[in-house]
């Protein structure tokens, strides 16, 4: 027994069998496709919408992914017109229920803009439609369209824009919990060295102590031993006098009267007056005080800081770091202090002798909250010294930049800043010669703002 299937037949079912209405829409006009194009990122438009699309968005991007078009004129998707020309054709030899007027059994051809219902032929000269204002299905369904899509643009916009923002999300999270381990690894290891010195510390007095309490016990213990020899027989006496003797003349006490003196008990106050002054004057060795702290929120993803975030220098790979605003615009390669000054008198030393290159200075708050470089306030600025190619290169904002050419080159530049007076100094250290002084300074709070491209540290100060 044979079956025999009528291609046409099977052709219409497969049609209907995938639901074209999901695959054969144009994303932009929310229709069928008419006269598609597909582009090098595969995804299909008609022809007239990305043209039109395309006049407003003059980068020749897909409207979906985004992607740039290297083609002004793609080339038609011939097997995907076929399939929607099948697809229309079908569709209108097998009207919907839907497309059926339910009184009249008329196809919906026409739509009342007063009822805002469709109709049929036969309703529209009905008597509740008299009078009542109608169009064809095919031209309010256009205009409609044509308002839909321009609600869905923005939509899909903010839908681009949302994941745009949570992959930033993910990147900061992802920061911050680099930032946490990091922090809590280093704690950890600082309050390990000064566990460590407090241990050995008490290592070190409680030994002190015993040694004392020993001397004492030493002594107590010869005199005893004496004692029991001078009650010993004859014979027994003889024979360990020799010991005794060497026993008695090593004691402190043989030439003085046996009597309890100076330094025959625990020396208390030595051990016990100002403990933790002495060991705090003690640990001293141990740490150490720098007058500017580096902040790395406020780091350019280029640049590289130390552990104990004192020194800086340009970063040897490649790191993405989130946008954080604290950087100034995100472009200029500084990193700033962590503190800030308005009042009283600052002075930092930096280390600049493996560094052929650097700038440093101090900047206004206000600087690193700036977005646009062409709309600055007359209150933000900043006041750098910039060391390159041998020569000093002067920095303001308000001003024209000056040179100026160095006798040598420096190890160690010295920075003064005189919130009083709004004034900051350069010298170098070495020379103790003046670089360049910054004065009327603004009224904002003042941080230091340091760059470079090898390693440049700020240097400790006595405790």
């Amino acid at each position: 027994m044979y079956l025999f299937f009528d291609p046409e037949e099977v052709k219409d079912s497969a049609i209907m069998a995938f639901r074209p209405e999901d695959d054969l829409t144009c994303l932009i006009c929310q229709d069928i496709f008419k006269e598609p194009v597909v582009l090098s990122c595969s995804h299909s438009f008609c022809k007239d919408c990305l043209r039109s699309w395309w006049r407003e968005k003059p980068t020749r991007e897909c409207p979906v992914c985004k992607r740039r078009s290297s083609k002004s004129d793609p080339p038609r998707n011939l097997a995907l017109r076929n399939l929607c020309e099948a697809y229309v054709q079908q569709r209108e030899q097998k009207t919907p229920e839907e497309q059926v007027c339910r009184v009249h059994s008329e196809r919906l051809k026409l739509f009342c803009l007063t009822d805002q219902q469709p109709l049929c032929v036969v309703c529209r000269d009905s008597a509740a439609h008299r009078n009542h204002s109608c169009k064809p299905i095919e031209e309010v369904t256009k205009d409609l369209r044509e308002k839909l899509r321009k609600c869905f643009e923005p939509l899909m916009k903010n839908l681009q824009t949302a994941k745009e923002v949570q992959k930033e999300f993910d990147l900061s999270l992802a920061h911050i919990k680099n930032q946490f381990h990091q922090t809590e690894r280093q704690i950890q290891a600082e309050f390990m060295k000064l566990h460590q010195f407090l241990i050995e510390e008490e290592e070190f007095r409680m030994k002190a102590l015993r040694e004392e309490e020993e001397e004492i016990e030493a002594l107590s213990e010869s005199i005893r031993a004496t004692e029991e020899q001078l009650r010993a027989p004859d014979v027994s006496f003889l024979l360990q006098y020799k010991a005794a003797v060497e026993r008695v003349q090593r004691c402190p006490l043989l030439e003085e009267e046996p009597q309890l003196g100076p330094g025959a008990l625990i020396d208390q106050a030595k051990h016990l007056g100002n403990l933790t002054f002495n060991i705090w004057t003690n640990m001293k060795k141990l740490v150490q005080f720098t007058p500017i702290i580096l902040d790395p929120n406020t780091a350019h993803p280029d640049l590289s800081l130390s552990d104990d975030l004192t020194s800086v220098r340009l970063s040897e790979e490649e790191r993405q770091l989130p946008k954080n605003p604290e950087r100034i615009m995100n472009e200029l390669p500084v990193v700033r202090g962590y503190e800030g000054y308005n009042s009283g008198s600052h002075c930092w030393e930096i280390d600049v002798e493996n560094s052929t290159s650097w700038s440093f200075g101090v900047g206004t708050e206000s600087l690193f909250q700036i977005r646009d470089a062409d709309h600055v306030d007359a209150d933000v600025g900043w006041w750098i010294v910039v060391f390159e190619n041998g020569q000093y290169e002067i920095l303001n904002l308000r001003k024209k930049d000056t040179v100026v050419k160095a006798k040598s080159r420096p190890r160690r530049i010295k920075v003064h800043l005189e919130c009083n007076k709004r004034k900051v100094t350069f010298y170098d250290s070495d020379t103790n010669t003046c670089i360049h002084s910054f004065s009327k300074l603004s009224q904002q709070k003042l941080f230091p703002i340091l760059s470079s491209e090898g390693p440049m540290s700020v240097l400790p100060q006595k405790i």
